[in-house]
């Protein structure tokens, strides 16, 4: 339980750091690097393009991850026998988590990067968090492959380039022919890819289950959830205005969810 709560702390301030360093990366050395087109119109000026693009993507994560934290998912508490009465017992899709020690209704499963409980109140916001993280380590990705290809005249039209990449830059970082700086962006560029293809694929598993109106607690207990339409599904967790929630991070867009919890 220990190991636990030490991950619970370490896992976040990881996530920041490795968002802060792509922040300066981006700002102070990808965008710069960009070469201007005489011919087009300062407002699409490519950096300027680049760079809304890159602030949409980061802006939209790391606001998601915020309201993943502050939409927490309430403790419900539990069930209570007094001389009284008896107190009424939590839906059986709860669960209690042990990191929290809470807890949450429709429990899907602990997150360490956020430090949180996801359950049916941050579902959304963690949906989007993982996929503009996505996005974001993707892209981050691409501007990094095309500044060390101008650093360093390195050609990534064969499909293999970019897995021969990080052990030929190695012994050319020994045999001192790659800067530090430079061997430092090319290990983020398969760190970007590891993390935008591992949130790639947990938001799309997130989705399905969505789509089945399950959750991974109830997969890993085997529980039967009760079959409805897919729609109906998907409404419950993004609400009726879900294109509004997409482009921008909000508390709430009018989710089923969001409305019981307001009586």
């Amino acid at each position: 339980m220990l190991a636990l709560r030490l991950l619970n702390v370490v896992a976040p301030a990881y996530f920041l750091c490795i968002s802060l360093v792509t922040f300066v990366l981006q700002l102070f050395l990808f965008l710069p690097s960009m070469r201007e087109d005489p011919a087009a119109a300062p407002l699409f000026s490519p950096v300027l393009l680049h760079g809304a693009l890159f602030l949409f993507l980061s802006a939209n994560a790391l606001g998601n991850y915020v309201l993943v934290i502050q939409n927490s998912p309430d403790d419900l508490g539990a069930c209570e026998v007094t001389s009284a009465r008896r107190a009424p017992c939590p839906p059986p899709s709860t669960h209690f988590c042990r990191v929290c020690a809470r807890v949450t209704l429709r429990h899907d499963h602990h997150c360490f990067f956020t430090g949180n409980c996801i359950g049916s109140r941050n579902m959304r916001n963690f949906i989007l968090f993982c996929l503009y993280t996505s996005l974001a380590c993707l892209y981050s990705m691409v501007a990094g492959v095309a500044y060390i290809s101008a650093v360093l005249s390195i050609s990534f039209a064969h499909p293999l380039a970019f897995l021969t990449l990080l052990p030929t830059s190695i012994s050319q970082f020994f045999s001192g022919a790659v800067l530090g700086s430079e061997m430092f962006v090319i290990l983020m560029l398969y760190l970007w890819f590891a993390i935008g293809l591992a949130c790639a694929g947990f938001c799309c598993h997130q989705l399905l289950l969505i789509l089945r109106g399950q959750t991974r607690h109830q997969v890993r207990k085997g529980v039967v959830v009760r079959a409805r339409p897919w729609r109906k599904n998907l409404q419950e967790v993004f609400g009726k205005r879900w294109l509004l929630g997409l482009l921008v991070p909000m508390f709430n867009v009018g989710s089923e969810n969001a409305k019981q919890q307001d009586k």
